[in-house]
Protein backbone atom coordinates (compact mmCIF):
# COMPACT_ATOMS: atom_id res chain seq x y z
CA UNK A 1 0.00 0.00 0.00
CA UNK A 2 1.33 3.45 -0.95
CA UNK A 3 2.56 5.74 1.81
CA UNK A 4 -0.03 8.51 1.29
CA UNK A 5 -2.85 5.97 1.37
CA UNK A 6 -1.62 4.53 4.66
CA UNK A 7 -1.44 8.04 6.13
CA UNK A 8 -5.14 8.61 5.47
CA UNK A 9 -6.46 5.29 6.77
CA UNK A 10 -8.67 5.62 9.83
CA UNK A 11 -7.39 4.37 13.16
CA UNK A 12 -10.00 1.61 13.24
CA UNK A 13 -8.90 0.46 9.76
CA UNK A 14 -5.23 0.58 10.76
CA UNK A 15 -5.85 -1.59 13.80
CA UNK A 16 -7.55 -4.23 11.65
CA UNK A 17 -4.65 -4.15 9.17
CA UNK A 18 -2.11 -4.43 11.98
CA UNK A 19 -3.84 -7.49 13.36
CA UNK A 20 -3.96 -9.06 9.90
CA UNK A 21 -0.30 -8.29 9.27
CA UNK A 22 -1.06 -6.28 6.13
CA UNK A 23 0.34 -2.97 7.46
CA UNK A 24 2.77 -2.42 10.31
CA UNK A 25 2.90 0.38 12.90
CA UNK A 26 6.32 1.32 11.50
CA UNK A 27 4.85 1.78 8.02
CA UNK A 28 2.00 3.89 9.39
CA UNK A 29 4.37 6.03 11.47
CA UNK A 30 6.71 6.56 8.53
CA UNK A 31 3.71 7.56 6.42
CA UNK A 32 2.64 10.14 9.01
CA UNK A 33 6.18 11.50 9.32
CA UNK A 34 6.41 11.73 5.53
CA UNK A 35 3.21 13.80 5.49
CA UNK A 36 4.66 16.07 8.18
CA UNK A 37 7.85 16.56 6.19
CA UNK A 38 5.91 17.36 3.02
CA UNK A 39 3.04 19.48 4.33
CA UNK A 40 3.91 20.99 7.70
CA UNK A 41 6.17 23.70 6.25
CA UNK A 42 3.05 25.10 4.55
CA UNK A 43 0.57 24.86 7.42
CA UNK A 44 2.71 24.98 10.59
CA UNK A 45 0.65 22.44 12.53
CA UNK A 46 3.49 21.13 14.72
CA UNK A 47 5.62 22.99 17.23
CA UNK A 48 7.57 19.83 18.07
CA UNK A 49 8.17 16.62 16.10
CA UNK A 50 10.06 13.66 17.60
CA UNK A 51 10.59 11.41 14.58
CA UNK A 52 13.21 9.24 16.26
CA UNK A 53 11.09 8.72 19.35
CA UNK A 54 7.98 7.95 17.28
CA UNK A 55 9.78 5.34 15.19
CA UNK A 56 11.15 3.74 18.35
CA UNK A 57 7.61 3.50 19.76
CA UNK A 58 6.37 2.10 16.45
CA UNK A 59 9.04 -0.63 16.41
CA UNK A 60 8.06 -1.66 19.93
CA UNK A 61 4.43 -1.80 18.81
CA UNK A 62 5.37 -3.86 15.74
CA UNK A 63 7.12 -6.35 18.01
CA UNK A 64 4.04 -6.63 20.22
CA UNK A 65 1.86 -7.39 17.21
CA UNK A 66 4.45 -9.95 16.09
CA UNK A 67 4.01 -11.71 19.43
CA UNK A 68 0.24 -11.45 19.18
CA UNK A 69 0.17 -9.20 22.25
CA UNK A 70 -0.89 -5.66 21.26
CA UNK A 71 -1.18 -3.23 24.16
CA UNK A 72 -4.46 -1.48 24.83
CA UNK A 73 -6.84 0.01 22.28
CA UNK A 74 -4.53 2.29 20.27
CA UNK A 75 -1.38 0.24 19.83
CA UNK A 76 0.66 1.61 16.94
CA UNK A 77 -1.66 4.47 15.95
CA UNK A 78 0.24 7.70 15.11
CA UNK A 79 -1.10 10.56 17.22
CA UNK A 80 -0.32 14.11 18.29
CA UNK A 81 -0.90 16.19 21.41
CA UNK A 82 -1.99 19.83 21.56
CA UNK A 83 0.72 21.85 23.26
CA UNK A 84 -1.31 22.70 26.32
CA UNK A 85 -1.07 19.19 27.80
CA UNK A 86 1.96 18.21 29.87
CA UNK A 87 3.92 15.52 28.03
CA UNK A 88 6.81 13.73 29.68
CA UNK A 89 10.14 14.56 28.07
CA UNK A 90 8.76 17.36 25.85
CA UNK A 91 8.31 21.04 26.71
CA UNK A 92 4.74 22.28 27.11
CA UNK A 93 4.94 25.95 26.17
CA UNK A 94 1.26 26.74 25.43
CA UNK A 95 2.26 28.99 22.55
CA UNK A 96 4.00 31.37 24.95
CA UNK A 97 7.46 32.93 24.96
CA UNK A 98 6.98 33.60 28.68
CA UNK A 99 7.30 29.91 29.61
CA UNK A 100 10.83 28.56 30.11
CA UNK A 101 11.41 25.48 27.95
CA UNK A 102 14.61 24.68 29.84
CA UNK A 103 13.15 22.87 32.82
CA UNK A 104 12.30 19.33 33.77
CA UNK A 105 9.23 17.93 32.02
CA UNK A 106 8.48 14.79 33.99
CA UNK A 107 4.69 14.52 33.98
CA UNK A 108 2.01 13.41 31.55
CA UNK A 109 -1.43 14.99 31.60
CA UNK A 110 -4.20 12.39 32.02
CA UNK A 111 -5.02 12.25 28.29
CA UNK A 112 -1.35 11.75 27.42
CA UNK A 113 -0.88 9.09 30.09
CA UNK A 114 -3.90 7.14 28.85
CA UNK A 115 -2.76 7.27 25.23
CA UNK A 116 0.70 6.01 26.18
CA UNK A 117 -0.80 3.20 28.24
CA UNK A 118 -2.85 2.14 25.22
CA UNK A 119 0.13 2.07 22.88
CA UNK A 120 -0.40 5.20 20.77
CA UNK A 121 2.68 6.40 18.89
CA UNK A 122 3.22 10.03 19.87
CA UNK A 123 4.61 12.04 16.96
CA UNK A 124 4.85 15.46 18.55
CA UNK A 125 2.95 18.49 19.79
CA UNK A 126 0.62 20.73 17.83
CA UNK A 127 0.34 24.50 17.71
CA UNK A 128 -2.02 26.64 19.74
CA UNK A 129 -2.59 30.36 20.27
CA UNK A 130 -1.05 31.55 23.52
CA UNK A 131 -2.83 29.82 26.39
CA UNK A 132 -5.46 28.67 23.85
CA UNK A 133 -7.26 31.99 24.24
CA UNK A 134 -8.89 32.53 20.83
CA UNK A 135 -10.70 30.84 17.95
CA UNK A 136 -7.78 31.00 15.50
CA UNK A 137 -4.26 29.59 15.81
CA UNK A 138 -1.33 31.99 15.84
CA UNK A 139 1.05 32.91 18.62
CA UNK A 140 4.17 35.00 19.28
CA UNK A 141 6.08 31.74 19.85
CA UNK A 142 5.12 29.56 16.88
CA UNK A 143 3.60 31.91 14.32
CA UNK A 144 0.52 31.30 12.17
CA UNK A 145 -1.13 27.94 11.46
CA UNK A 146 -2.76 27.68 8.03
CA UNK A 147 -5.79 25.81 6.77
CA UNK A 148 -5.10 22.41 5.18
CA UNK A 149 -7.38 23.31 2.25
CA UNK A 150 -5.85 26.75 1.73
CA UNK A 151 -2.84 27.68 3.89
CA UNK A 152 -3.50 31.39 3.35
CA UNK A 153 -6.61 30.94 5.50
CA UNK A 154 -6.91 30.00 9.16
CA UNK A 155 -7.23 26.44 10.36
CA UNK A 156 -9.39 27.79 13.20
CA UNK A 157 -8.49 27.50 16.83
CA UNK A 158 -7.48 27.11 19.39
CA UNK A 159 -6.78 23.47 18.40
CA UNK A 160 -5.85 24.49 14.86
CA UNK A 161 -2.59 22.57 14.78
CA UNK A 162 -4.34 19.37 15.75
CA UNK A 163 -7.04 19.89 13.13
CA UNK A 164 -4.56 20.55 10.33
CA UNK A 165 -2.48 17.55 11.38
CA UNK A 166 -5.41 15.13 11.23
CA UNK A 167 -6.71 16.58 7.96
CA UNK A 168 -3.34 16.13 6.24
CA UNK A 169 -2.66 12.59 7.47
CA UNK A 170 0.03 13.81 9.88
CA UNK A 171 -1.19 11.30 12.46
CA UNK A 172 -4.66 9.82 12.67
CA UNK A 173 -5.56 11.02 16.17
CA UNK A 174 -5.03 14.19 18.15
CA UNK A 175 -6.16 15.53 21.51
CA UNK A 176 -7.55 19.06 21.59
CA UNK A 177 -9.21 21.41 24.04
CA UNK A 178 -12.44 23.37 23.80
CA UNK A 179 -13.30 26.35 26.01
CA UNK A 180 -15.58 28.19 23.58
CA UNK A 181 -15.44 26.05 20.45
CA UNK A 182 -11.72 25.32 20.24
CA UNK A 183 -12.17 21.71 19.09
CA UNK A 184 -15.28 22.30 16.98
CA UNK A 185 -14.20 25.51 15.21
CA UNK A 186 -10.99 24.09 13.72
CA UNK A 187 -12.70 20.78 13.01
CA UNK A 188 -15.28 22.66 10.93
CA UNK A 189 -12.73 24.88 9.17
CA UNK A 190 -10.36 21.98 8.47
CA UNK A 191 -12.84 19.30 7.42
CA UNK A 192 -12.36 16.79 10.25
CA UNK A 193 -14.38 15.39 13.15
CA UNK A 194 -14.09 16.87 16.63
CA UNK A 195 -15.91 16.13 19.87
CA UNK A 196 -16.26 18.35 22.94
CA UNK A 197 -17.43 15.77 25.49
CA UNK A 198 -19.54 16.52 28.53
CA UNK A 199 -17.53 18.57 31.02
CA UNK A 200 -15.49 16.26 33.24
CA UNK A 201 -15.86 13.24 30.97
CA UNK A 202 -12.17 13.49 30.04
CA UNK A 203 -9.96 14.15 33.10
CA UNK A 204 -7.68 17.20 32.93
CA UNK A 205 -4.62 18.06 35.02
CA UNK A 206 -3.20 20.59 35.68
CA UNK A 207 -6.56 22.32 35.53
CA UNK A 208 -7.22 24.64 32.62
CA UNK A 209 -7.15 28.34 33.50
CA UNK A 210 -10.52 28.53 31.75
CA UNK A 211 -12.04 26.40 34.48
CA UNK A 212 -15.65 25.29 34.07
CA UNK A 213 -15.67 26.17 30.37
CA UNK A 214 -12.78 23.94 29.30
CA UNK A 215 -13.20 20.44 27.89
CA UNK A 216 -10.61 18.03 26.47
CA UNK A 217 -11.54 15.73 23.62
CA UNK A 218 -10.66 13.81 20.46
CA UNK A 219 -9.94 15.21 17.02
CA UNK A 220 -10.03 12.57 14.29
CA UNK A 221 -11.09 11.89 10.74
CA UNK A 222 -14.18 9.90 11.75
CA UNK A 223 -16.67 9.64 14.58
CA UNK A 224 -15.70 5.97 14.94
CA UNK A 225 -12.09 6.94 15.66
CA UNK A 226 -13.30 9.51 18.19
CA UNK A 227 -15.40 6.85 19.90
CA UNK A 228 -12.35 4.62 20.10
CA UNK A 229 -10.36 7.47 21.63
CA UNK A 230 -13.11 8.18 24.14
CA UNK A 231 -12.80 4.62 25.44
CA UNK A 232 -9.19 5.54 26.26
CA UNK A 233 -9.11 9.18 27.37
CA UNK A 234 -12.25 9.02 29.53
CA UNK A 235 -10.61 6.54 31.91
CA UNK A 236 -10.35 7.74 35.49
CA UNK A 237 -7.49 9.89 36.76
CA UNK A 238 -7.39 10.86 40.43
CA UNK A 239 -5.65 14.17 39.69
CA UNK A 240 -8.87 15.77 38.39
CA UNK A 241 -11.37 16.26 41.24
CA UNK A 242 -14.04 17.41 38.75
CA UNK A 243 -13.78 14.30 36.57
CA UNK A 244 -16.88 12.18 36.14
CA UNK A 245 -16.77 8.51 37.12
CA UNK A 246 -15.33 6.34 34.35
CA UNK A 247 -18.10 5.10 32.10
CA UNK A 248 -18.79 1.40 31.80
CA UNK A 249 -19.55 2.06 28.16
CA UNK A 250 -17.88 0.90 24.98
CA UNK A 251 -18.22 4.05 22.90
CA UNK A 252 -17.12 2.25 19.75
CA UNK A 253 -19.91 -0.31 20.09
CA UNK A 254 -22.41 2.39 21.08
CA UNK A 255 -22.09 4.25 17.77
CA UNK A 256 -24.08 1.57 15.99
CA UNK A 257 -27.87 1.66 15.91
CA UNK A 258 -28.66 4.65 13.74
CA UNK A 259 -30.96 7.60 14.42
CA UNK A 260 -34.34 6.23 13.42
CA UNK A 261 -37.08 7.69 15.59
CA UNK A 262 -34.84 10.24 17.31
CA UNK A 263 -36.38 13.67 17.87
CA UNK A 264 -33.99 16.15 16.30
CA UNK A 265 -34.19 19.94 16.36
CA UNK A 266 -32.47 21.93 13.63
CA UNK A 267 -31.65 25.62 14.00
CA UNK A 268 -29.59 27.45 11.42
CA UNK A 269 -28.98 30.59 13.49
CA UNK A 270 -30.51 30.27 17.03
CA UNK A 271 -32.62 33.29 16.08
CA UNK A 272 -29.75 35.74 16.57
CA UNK A 273 -26.73 34.76 14.45
CA UNK A 274 -25.92 35.76 10.87
CA UNK A 275 -25.03 32.71 8.76
CA UNK A 276 -23.33 32.62 5.37
CA UNK A 277 -25.76 31.30 2.70
CA UNK A 278 -23.39 28.50 1.62
CA UNK A 279 -22.99 27.34 5.22
CA UNK A 280 -26.76 27.48 5.67
CA UNK A 281 -27.35 25.41 2.52
CA UNK A 282 -24.83 22.72 3.51
CA UNK A 283 -26.24 22.30 7.01
CA UNK A 284 -29.83 22.23 5.79
CA UNK A 285 -28.86 19.44 3.40
CA UNK A 286 -27.26 17.60 6.34
CA UNK A 287 -30.50 17.91 8.32
CA UNK A 288 -32.35 16.34 5.39
CA UNK A 289 -29.88 13.46 5.52
CA UNK A 290 -30.90 12.88 9.14
CA UNK A 291 -34.51 12.77 7.98
CA UNK A 292 -33.55 10.26 5.31
CA UNK A 293 -31.95 8.12 8.03
CA UNK A 294 -35.22 8.00 9.97
CA UNK A 295 -34.92 10.85 12.45
CA UNK A 296 -37.85 13.18 13.06
CA UNK A 297 -36.38 16.60 12.30
CA UNK A 298 -38.09 19.86 13.25
CA UNK A 299 -36.74 23.29 12.40
CA UNK A 300 -36.88 25.17 15.70
CA UNK A 301 -34.63 27.56 17.63
CA UNK A 302 -33.47 26.47 21.09
CA UNK A 303 -35.09 29.58 22.57
CA UNK A 304 -32.36 31.49 24.38
CA UNK A 305 -30.77 34.89 23.82
CA UNK A 306 -27.12 35.19 22.90
CA UNK A 307 -25.22 34.46 26.15
CA UNK A 308 -22.16 36.42 24.98
CA UNK A 309 -22.00 38.66 28.06
CA UNK A 310 -21.92 35.75 30.50
CA UNK A 311 -19.36 33.94 28.37
CA UNK A 312 -17.15 37.01 28.05
CA UNK A 313 -17.01 37.52 31.82
CA UNK A 314 -16.06 33.88 32.37
CA UNK A 315 -13.46 33.99 29.58
CA UNK A 316 -11.80 37.30 30.42
CA UNK A 317 -11.70 36.59 34.14
CA UNK A 318 -10.09 33.23 33.38
CA UNK A 319 -7.50 34.94 31.17
CA UNK A 320 -6.71 37.29 34.06
CA UNK A 321 -6.20 34.27 36.30
CA UNK A 322 -3.92 32.61 33.73
CA UNK A 323 -1.65 35.67 33.57
CA UNK A 324 -1.79 36.75 37.19
CA UNK A 325 1.77 35.61 37.97
CA UNK A 326 3.35 37.45 35.02
CA UNK A 327 4.91 40.88 35.35
CA UNK A 328 5.31 43.68 32.80
CA UNK A 329 8.43 42.28 31.14
CA UNK A 330 6.81 38.88 30.58
CA UNK A 331 3.57 40.41 29.33
CA UNK A 332 5.52 42.35 26.71
CA UNK A 333 6.45 38.96 25.19
CA UNK A 334 2.80 37.89 24.95
CA UNK A 335 -0.02 38.17 22.44
CA UNK A 336 -1.38 41.70 22.83
CA UNK A 337 -4.96 40.45 22.54
CA UNK A 338 -4.49 37.99 25.41
CA UNK A 339 -2.96 40.69 27.61
CA UNK A 340 -5.80 43.07 26.77
CA UNK A 341 -8.60 40.68 27.71
CA UNK A 342 -6.76 39.61 30.88
CA UNK A 343 -6.52 43.23 31.98
CA UNK A 344 -10.22 43.72 31.36
CA UNK A 345 -11.00 40.49 33.18
CA UNK A 346 -8.97 41.60 36.18
CA UNK A 347 -11.37 44.51 36.55
CA UNK A 348 -14.45 42.37 37.07
CA UNK A 349 -15.78 42.03 40.58
CA UNK A 350 -16.73 38.85 42.36
CA UNK A 351 -20.35 39.93 42.00
CA UNK A 352 -19.91 40.28 38.22
CA UNK A 353 -18.58 36.75 38.07
CA UNK A 354 -21.29 35.32 40.29
CA UNK A 355 -23.97 36.99 38.18
CA UNK A 356 -22.45 35.44 35.06
CA UNK A 357 -22.31 32.10 36.81
CA UNK A 358 -26.02 32.38 37.59
CA UNK A 359 -26.74 33.09 33.93
CA UNK A 360 -24.66 30.06 32.98
CA UNK A 361 -26.69 27.88 35.32
CA UNK A 362 -29.98 29.25 33.96
CA UNK A 363 -28.89 28.43 30.41
CA UNK A 364 -27.99 24.92 31.50
CA UNK A 365 -31.45 24.42 32.99
CA UNK A 366 -33.04 25.80 29.83
CA UNK A 367 -31.17 23.32 27.64
CA UNK A 368 -31.92 20.42 29.99
CA UNK A 369 -35.61 21.17 29.51
CA UNK A 370 -35.11 21.57 25.75
CA UNK A 371 -33.65 18.07 25.60
CA UNK A 372 -36.67 16.63 27.35
CA UNK A 373 -38.40 17.19 24.01
CA UNK A 374 -35.49 16.84 21.58
CA UNK A 375 -32.78 14.17 21.67
CA UNK A 376 -30.37 16.23 19.58
CA UNK A 377 -29.88 19.75 18.27
CA UNK A 378 -28.30 20.32 14.85
CA UNK A 379 -26.73 23.66 13.86
CA UNK A 380 -23.90 24.97 11.72
CA UNK A 381 -20.70 24.69 13.74
CA UNK A 382 -19.43 28.07 12.58
CA UNK A 383 -21.61 30.51 10.59
CA UNK A 384 -18.79 31.39 8.17
CA UNK A 385 -16.01 29.59 6.31
CA UNK A 386 -12.31 29.96 7.08
CA UNK A 387 -10.91 33.46 6.54
CA UNK A 388 -7.44 34.96 6.18
CA UNK A 389 -4.85 33.38 8.48
CA UNK A 390 -3.16 35.57 11.10
CA UNK A 391 -6.31 37.57 11.87
CA UNK A 392 -8.65 37.26 14.87
CA UNK A 393 -11.67 38.19 12.71
CA UNK A 394 -12.28 38.43 8.95
CA UNK A 395 -11.17 41.60 7.22
CA UNK A 396 -13.89 44.25 7.47
CA UNK A 397 -15.70 42.38 10.25
CA UNK A 398 -17.71 44.80 12.42
CA UNK A 399 -16.55 43.35 15.75
CA UNK A 400 -12.86 42.84 16.68
CA UNK A 401 -13.41 39.78 18.93
CA UNK A 402 -13.28 36.14 17.80
CA UNK A 403 -16.39 35.51 19.90
CA UNK A 404 -18.43 37.57 17.44
CA UNK A 405 -18.13 34.94 14.70
CA UNK A 406 -18.51 31.87 16.97
CA UNK A 407 -22.01 32.43 18.43
CA UNK A 408 -23.10 28.84 17.86
CA UNK A 409 -20.33 27.09 19.82
CA UNK A 410 -19.69 28.89 23.13
CA UNK A 411 -23.24 28.46 24.53
CA UNK A 412 -22.50 24.76 25.00
CA UNK A 413 -19.35 25.44 26.98
CA UNK A 414 -21.51 27.39 29.38
CA UNK A 415 -23.98 24.48 29.59
CA UNK A 416 -21.22 21.81 29.61
CA UNK A 417 -23.11 19.63 27.09
CA UNK A 418 -21.45 17.31 24.56
CA UNK A 419 -21.19 18.80 21.09
CA UNK A 420 -19.42 17.61 17.96
CA UNK A 421 -18.54 19.00 14.56
CA UNK A 422 -18.77 16.69 11.56
CA UNK A 423 -17.87 17.66 7.97
CA UNK A 424 -21.03 18.29 5.92
CA UNK A 425 -19.86 19.93 2.71
CA UNK A 426 -17.76 22.59 1.03
CA UNK A 427 -18.21 26.16 -0.11
CA UNK A 428 -17.80 27.17 -3.74
CA UNK A 429 -14.23 28.15 -2.83
CA UNK A 430 -13.53 24.58 -1.71
CA UNK A 431 -13.50 25.31 2.03
CA UNK A 432 -15.04 22.83 4.49
CA UNK A 433 -18.32 23.38 6.34
CA UNK A 434 -19.12 21.72 9.66
CA UNK A 435 -22.41 20.48 11.13
CA UNK A 436 -22.66 20.79 14.91
CA UNK A 437 -24.46 17.97 16.76
CA UNK A 438 -25.42 18.81 20.35
CA UNK A 439 -26.71 16.32 22.89
CA UNK A 440 -28.07 16.53 26.40
CA UNK A 441 -25.50 16.57 29.17
CA UNK A 442 -23.91 13.11 29.57
CA UNK A 443 -25.28 11.89 26.19
CA UNK A 444 -21.83 11.73 24.59
CA UNK A 445 -22.49 8.29 23.13
CA UNK A 446 -25.64 9.50 21.39
CA UNK A 447 -23.78 12.43 19.82
CA UNK A 448 -21.14 10.02 18.53
CA UNK A 449 -23.82 7.64 17.21
CA UNK A 450 -25.57 10.43 15.36
CA UNK A 451 -22.31 11.64 13.85
CA UNK A 452 -21.34 8.12 12.79
CA UNK A 453 -24.74 7.59 11.21
CA UNK A 454 -24.41 10.83 9.29
CA UNK A 455 -20.87 10.04 8.13
CA UNK A 456 -22.01 6.61 6.96
CA UNK A 457 -24.86 8.15 4.97
CA UNK A 458 -22.85 11.10 3.65
CA UNK A 459 -19.13 10.32 3.64
CA UNK A 460 -16.75 13.07 2.58
CA UNK A 461 -13.55 11.05 2.84
CA UNK A 462 -12.90 11.15 -0.91
CA UNK A 463 -11.95 14.83 -0.80
CA UNK A 464 -8.52 15.58 0.64
CA UNK A 465 -6.74 18.88 1.22
CA UNK A 466 -3.78 20.30 -0.72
Amino acid sequence: MATPEIAFLSATDLLALYRAGDVSPVEATRAALSQIEEHDPRVNAFCLVDAEGALSQARESEQRYGRGQPRGLLDGIPASIKDVFLTRGWPTLRGSRAIDADQKWEDDAPVVARMREHGAVLLGKTTTPEYAWKGVTDSPLTGVTGNPYDPSRTAGGSSGGSAAAVALGMGRLSVGTDGGGSIRIPAAFSGIFGLKPTFGRVPWWPASPFGLLAHAGPMTSTAADAALMMDVVSERDARDPAALPSERLNHLEAIEGGVEGLRVAFSVDFGYAEVDPEVEAATKAAARTFEGSGAVVEEVDPGFEDPIDAFRIHWYASAANALRAYGRDERELMDEGLVRISEEGAGYSALDYLEAEGQRADLGIHMSRFHEKYDLLLTPTVPIAAFEAGREVPEGWPNPSWMSWTPLTYPFNLTQQPAASVPCGFTSAGLPVGLQIVGAKYDDALVLRAAHTYQTASPLTDRRPL
